[in-house]
């Protein structure tokens, strides 16, 4: 694949911020994502309901983090180059292409972007979710889970503990949910609803989950 150059200087620099958490786990069946809802400007709550889980290609997603407009705009060049692949190939692309292209725009432009991205999805030809973690500075990393976002900082340890390979959807839900329910919790920066996508082979399905229905997780 040939360098992917970016002119990022019209994009809307320190504005809008996802002060957030986000995170994607990888279970038995494929993959879910999941995030808070909360961006901020500053102390200012900016919308309480915002959508951090941004579909790419079918069953490819993305969690966003950082500036709002930066990863918005990146996340549409990649939807774009991904678009392209598919219409010269034929083929679906892989989560890694993805994630790959998410890599190089965000490292090629590391300077001027503020965008921490979690690239995730299923993989049909293997059969099984893949996650990639793409953190400021534009490195990736491949991995059972990753969690990313201001809210993260709270819930590395509970996710180290609680994680187990292969677990059920339901199991994945539960965990998932207790976890970015205490990274809202703990961070001023995260709140509103918990929204989540799960990947499978069956499909794509969308779930929220409203404040009373985490309280207590």
């Amino acid at each position: 694949m040939d360098a992917i150059n970016v002119d990022i200087n019209h994009l809307k620099k320190g504005e809008v911020n996802l002060g957030t958490s986000i995170m994607a786990v990888t279970f038995a069946d494929g993959v879910i994502l999941g995030a808070d809802s909360r961006t901020t400007t500053g102390s200012y709550i900016a919308n309480r309901v915002t959508d951090k889980l941004t579909q790419i290609q079918d069953k490819i997603w993305c969690c966003r983090s950082g500036s709002a407009a930066d990863t918005q705009a990146v996340a549409d060049i990649v939807k774009y180059h991904l678009q392209m692949y598919n219409a010269q190939t034929g083929a679906q692309p892989t989560v890694k292409t993805a994630a790959s292209i998410f890599q190089e725009i965000c490292y090629n432009n590391k300077d001027g972007l503020t965008a921490g991205i979690i690239c995730a999805g299923f993989d049909e030809k293997l059969g099984k979710g893949s996650v990639y973690s793409i953190p400021l500075g534009g490195s990736i990393h491949q991995q059972e889970y990753a969690i990313a976002g201001s809210g993260s900082v709270f819930i590395y340890g509970y996710c180290k503990k609680n994680y187990k390979p292969d677990m059920s959807k339901e199991e994945t839900i539960s965990f998932m949910k207790t976890s970015l329910s205490q990274a809202i919790k703990w961070d001023g920066s995260s709140g509103g609803v918990i929204r989540m996508v799960i990947l499978t082979k069956e499909g794509i399905e969308r779930l929220v989950f409203y404040p009373n229905d985490y309280a207590d997780a």
